[in-house]
This record gives C-alpha cells, structure tokens and sequence, in this order.
C-alpha cells in the first residue's frame, strides 16, 4: 500500500513536473526570440543549409501554420517550420530549425534509435488510444470475473508499457538531434558564443519536456504494475 501511495504522489509531482517543463520551453523560446542573430540568416535559410549540406538536397522546407509546431516528416520528406519560426532569425528559432534539420540527418544515416522509433509509431498511436479504455474495463470485469479482469488489465497495462518504451526511445534521438544542430551551427561560423548559447539553452528546455514525459509514464506505469500485482496476490 505504501509503495502504491508513493507512486501516486510521484505521478502528481512528476505531471507537475511536465507542466513546468511546458512553460519552461516557451518562455525560453519567447526570451531568446529577442536575440537576433548578426548575420540576418532566417531559420528556414538555416534549415536549408544544413540539409543541403548533408546531402539532403531533396528534403522540402515548408511552412506549417502554429507556434512551435516545428517537425520534419519522413513519409513526405518535408521539414516544417512554425509561423514562429519560419522567418524569424532569432538565436531560439535557428536552434529549433536545426534541431528539426537534425531530425532528418536522423533519418538519412539510419540513426538507430529514430529506426525503432518510427516503427514503433504505428503500434503506439494504438496503445496509447485503447490503454487505459482496456485497463478500464479490467477493472470492470474484475468485479465479475477475476482471472477475465486480471487477464484485460494485464493486457491493458501492456499496451501501456509500449506508450512508456516509445517515450524512453525518443530521448536519445531528441539529445542526438540537438547535439548535431549545435555541430552544425557551431561549424558554419555565422554565430558568436553568445548565440550559439542562447540556441543551446533553447534546445536544452526542449529537451526536458521529452524527459518530464518519460518520467511521468514511467511512473504510471510502475504504479499499474504495483496495484495488479497487489491484486493478484490478494
């Protein structure tokens, strides 16, 4: 029991922990918006060069319409800058576009954690729609049935297990996507350390939004695993 309680409190603290890294990544994004670059580049002109650079010549850059909605997508090879980005050539916005430029490198040389990652993508998009509408109705036919409830709940908490491993996969292409848009920054020779400073702290508040929903998954989850185990034991 005091095991499942401090679970609970840990899930709260660690949701709290999320929302906090939410804000964190915005408010970084709007302070070092106001740091303009020197040269002028735009964050789209950026993501270009580091493509072509590496030889991504046939990956589109296109604008898509939010704030901070930056992604590249593999299945129509396109990189996609937000209204907030796109045109902006601030420190932040040329460290999420090379960011994203990073993301197709990824992609490109068969990076294997974004390998796995992608094919885990259609599997998790199912788990984490069903996962808790399964562990939902364990609980229900627990009432009834117990080994039909046990059984459910075991598959339900399985389905949420691969939400949890798809969390934990993303980390590493997350920190390995920063590590080379810093690379390509720093080697272009365009931006002073100060630049160069303001993109990596943008990127470092990104990254801890990917860790802060690790956590909070990992702990939902070793919380379901404790109260079914309990269950089965009484």
């Amino acid at each position: 029991m005091w095991l499942d309680t401090a679970l609970y409190i840990l899930c709260i603290l660690s949701i709290f922990l999320a929302l906090g890294a939410q804000i964190k990544v915005k408010t970084t994004f709007n302070k070092f918006s106001r740091t303009q670059t020197g040269r002028g580049r735009t964050a789209a002109e950026v993501a270009r060069m580091i493509l072509d650079q590496n030889g991504l010549t046939n990956v589109r850059v296109e604008r898509v319409g939010g704030s901070l909605t930056d992604h590249y997508d593999p299945r129509a090879n396109v990189l996609r800058l937000s209204d907030s980005t796109y045109d902006n050539a601030s420190a932040a916005a040329i460290g999420v576009a090379a960011h994203e430029a990073g993301h197709a490198i990824q992609h490109a040389r068969r990076y294997m954690p974004i390998v796995i990652r992608s094919r885990l993508v259609p599997v998790t998009s199912f788990a984490s729609r069903f996962s808790w509408i399964v562990i939902f109705l364990g609980v229900l036919y627990s009432a009834t049935d117990a080994i039909l409830g046990q059984n459910i709940l075991l598959l339900g908490i399985g389905l949420f297990a691969v939400t949890t491993l798809f969390q934990l996969v993303t980390l590493p292409c997350e920190f390995d996507a920063s590590r080379r848009a810093m690379a390509s920054l720093r080697g272009s020779g365009w931006y002073t350390e100060s630049e160069l400073s303001a993109a990596s702290k943008t990127l470092r508040a990104a990254a801890l939004t990917y860790v802060a929903a690790f956590l909070t998954s990992i702990l939902q989850l070793l919380r379901l695993i404790v109260r079914f185990t309990g269950n089965r034991r009484r």
